[in-house]
């Protein structure tokens, strides 16, 4: 099996190919390495990368290059016989859409749309792809489930998602390319991106300083610990979209379709206020953190919450990591990583 994973040096693309690597499949891993969050950060994920495939003598290549060169994606699927695609690489982060969508269009856009020309002409046998709960975006009705709207985003990096999503349906329809799209909630853990809130909160209060708490830390989210991500995207790629037969035109269900296409939630399903998440990082560090209580920015939702009914029922599993253990993880792994860090 040769998987290529595009995003590989990013948070979850990084987990996802060192876990097919560990498993023995080919992996070509493919990332343009931005300078969005730190390089350094980056590099390090891919030296771990090359030392988990020298440690097992796995077949392991990596490409640097940018997905919306469409020419250079070409390449990668002409040279290595591409078998499946689990497709990670995205400009993320809420905020910094409302700033620079160009970016986003950039990456999440042209570049999705790239994946889905060469899959179509590799006939790739499944290509999974990441969007997000953000795409939920004005629906309030929780728990979320594929089968509500999601047309209603609230900001741009979730209306390019969801984008991805329509794209990747077409595609199914038209060439008959099995695509499935996860829905990740509030992903964190080890090796995790310095932008969001974990790592900011970490290093903010071993250092003393103070945190910015959104909505006055009322806000709940549905943090699904990073392994479990890895495991439902494992297990998805390995079980091919096919066809609903019970999909109706006249009353059209989002979550499938009578092509091969599928869209499932991945999360914790569990909400934990904010506040008490914050509370689980100062027990796992020792320390009191500096809040200040601050109202929500612009794009931010009250609430998340997954239903993963259809991923159980999908492919037997469902994240599970109380956020008590995935935080004292990650705290463990950040102290490591920063050992010259106050603690």
């Amino acid at each position: 099996m040769k998987v290529l994973v595009t995003g590989n040096a990013g948070f979850i693309g990084f987990h996802v190919a060192r876990r097919l690597i560990e498993r023995g499949d080919s992996v070509v891993g493919f990332d343009v390495v931005n300078d969005y969050y730190d390089l350094a950060l980056k590099e390090a994920r891919l030296a771990e990368l090359d030392n988990a495939a020298s440690r097992i003598g796995a077949d392991y290549k990596f490409v640097r290059a940018d997905l919306a060169d469409f020419a250079a994606v070409q390449d990668v699927f002409a040279k290595h016989g591409i078998n499946r695609v689990i497709h990670l690489a995205a400009q993320a982060g809420v905020r910094h859409s409302i700033e620079n969508p160009h970016s986003y269009a950039h990456s999440n856009l042209a570049g999705f749309t790239n994946v889905l020309e060469a899959c179509r002409h590799a006939s790739v046998e499944h290509l999974t792809f990441a969007s997000t709960s953000s795409v939920y975006g004005a629906n309030s009705t929780v728990p979320y489930s594929e089968h509500h709207s999601a047309d209603h985003p609230l900001q741009f990096y979730a209306a390019t998602k969801r984008a991805n999503e329509l794209m990747a349906h077409s595609y199914a329809h038209l060439f008959d390319l099995p695509v499935t799209g996860l829905r990740f909630f509030t992903v964190y853990g080890p090796w995790g991106r310095p932008d969001m809130a974990l790592f900011t909160f970490t290093r903010n209060i071993l250092a003393g300083e103070p945190i910015d708490l959104f909505n006055h830390g009322q806000h709940t989210r549905d943090f699904t610990y990073i392994d479990d991500i890895v495991e439902g995207v494992v297990r998805t790629s390995d079980t091919p979209a096919a066809p609903d037969p019970h999909w109706a035109s006249a009353h059209p269900d989002p979550a499938s379709s009578n092509a091969p296409f599928r869209i499932y939630n991945i999360g914790n399903s569990e909400k934990v206020r904010l506040s008490e998440y914050v509370a689980e990082l100062e027990k796992a560090l020792g320390c009191t953190a500096k809040q200040n209580l601050i109202p929500m920015q612009a794009g931010d939702v009250l609430d998340t919450w997954a239903d993963t009914t259809e991923l159980q029922r999908a492919i037997g599993y469902r994240p599970a990591t109380p956020v008590r253990e995935g935080i004292r993880k990650f705290v463990d792994w950040y102290l490591d990583y920063h050992p010259n860090e106050p603690q």
